[in-house]
């Protein structure tokens, strides 16, 4: 129980600091670009990442901690997305797309051994010998 303490620890604190890059790229595209509609977007998702995260924290059981991080999961696929079609439109650079998707994957990668491990000791049926 306690490595997976040190990981959700690890995962508040990255999805905090991806939230922060997003409100910088957020306030960047909407002064710089005009761009209001698709960074509002990723907006939402990027920062809804480590809401869920926090929320996860204080679950009620592990099936609520679950549910929880499967949300911040499917929130780190949906800011990718955003990402991708802001780079493909060229709102943003190859470079800066990169630098945020690959923190992005890494949150993905992270979230989805938690809620693997903690499905695997919490909710697999033992076999008895």
């Amino acid at each position: 129980m306690e490595s997976t303490l040190k990981k959700e620890s690890i995962i508040a604190a990255k999805a905090y600091s991806f939230a922060l890059e997003i409100i910088g790229l957020y306030k960047q595209l909407v002064s710089d670009k005009k761009e209001f509609v698709l960074s509002k977007q990723m907006l939402r998702s990027g920062t809804s990442i480590g809401a869920n995260v926090n929320e996860a924290l204080s679950a009620q059981s592990k099936r609520d901690f679950v549910h929880k991080l499967s949300i911040s999961l499917k929130e780190t696929r949906e800011t990718n997305y955003w990402l991708n079609l802001l780079k493909d439109s060229s709102y943003i650079t190859e470079q800066s797309f990169n630098k945020l998707s690959e923190k992005c994957s890494e949150i993905n990668k992270i979230l989805s051994s938690i809620i693997l491990t903690t499905k695997q000791k919490y909710f697999t049926q033992k076999s008895k010998p």
